[in-house]
């Protein structure tokens, strides 16, 4: 049985087993959130504890409307999370989770949050690694689980764990696609059938660019490969960024040198919906 709980007391109080992993939502779960919550499922163990976080936070939204529309399914949710294997399901409310009203203390993403995501999302990454930081403190987790689609998040998450000393490992899970390679997002119902025609084209760039560096590629080569084929789709998709990056730090890979993993990523708008994608090389 899966409980709910919405405060910080009934979480500590529900504390019990030797493993806690936690997987941190802002709700709308798809089967890309099951898969994390299997994952930490089984890394947990029978007698360890799974929690799942529902938290709409509103320091990553830029636009009180863009807040206001993001979908809110807590009751199918928490069947979800229920079958996927969860115990716990931690919702709490904005004031519990700034109980002093809006946070005049935030942590900063510094240098790896200004591009990419952070040039079309200022102050995003600031409000999400604040919120993260609040609920590995609440959840006092031994595993945290967060997707590799995020990827600029997921790196500065690691980031933020290293600097900071927090007594938690970070485990990324890899994207979930739909069949025909779409990766799956809270953001896809919001695209029309010919829209979500569109946006295969995201991922078509980046199977492209992936397969190019299993052929012998180099970044250059990689990187020109998945650009053809997002040019190649034309008109529908407005292109924020494709970049090829290093995750230790999310700066692009400018020599064709490089060894080491990367992240061949791209955002775009699709109608009026922006996605973002990415795939993990190994040079």
């Amino acid at each position: 049985m899966t409980f709910l709980v919405n405060t910080a007391r009934e979480l500590a109080v529900s504390r019990r087993g030797a493993r806690r992993a936690v997987v941190m939502t802002m709700g709308a779960l798809h089967e890309g959130h099951a898969t994390l919550i299997r994952a930490a499922r089984e890394r947990a163990g029978r007698d360890g504890t799974v929690v799942v976080t529902i938290f709409v936070n509103p320091l990553q939204f830029g636009e009180a409307a863009d807040l206001d529309r993001y979908p809110r399914t807590l009751e199918a949710d928490l069947v979800l999370a229920g079958d996927s294997g969860a115990d716990l399901v931690f919702a709490p409310s904005v004031a519990e989770v700034y109980p002093g009203g809006e946070p005049q203390v935030r942590l900063s993403a510094g240098p790896m949050g200004a591009g990419y995501e952070g040039v079309s999302r200022p102050g995003h990454f600031d409000g999400m690694l604040t919120v993260v930081a609040k609920l590995l403190h609440l959840t006092a987790p031994d595993l945290a689980f967060f997707g590799e689609k995020d990827g600029q998040q997921l790196a500065l998450i690691r980031r933020m764990v290293a600097d900071l000393n927090f007594p938690v490992e970070i485990v990324g899970v890899p994207t979930v696609r739909e069949a025909d390679g779409l990766a799956l997002s809270s953001r896809n119902r919001f695209l029309s059938a010919e829209e979500r025609k569109r946006a295969l084209a995201l991922s078509r760039a980046l199977f492209a660019g992936r397969d190019a560096r299993a052929a012998g590629a180099d970044p250059s080569a990689v990187r020109k490969t998945a650009s053809s084929v997002l040019e190649e789709a034309g008109s529908g998709i407005a292109l924020d960024y494709l970049g090829l990056i290093d995750p230790s730090d999310f700066t692009e890979i400018d020599r064709d040198d490089f060894t080491g993993e990367a992240v061949l990523a791209v955002a775009a708008k699709v109608g009026s919906t922006r996605l973002i994608d990415n795939v993990r090389i190994r040079f």
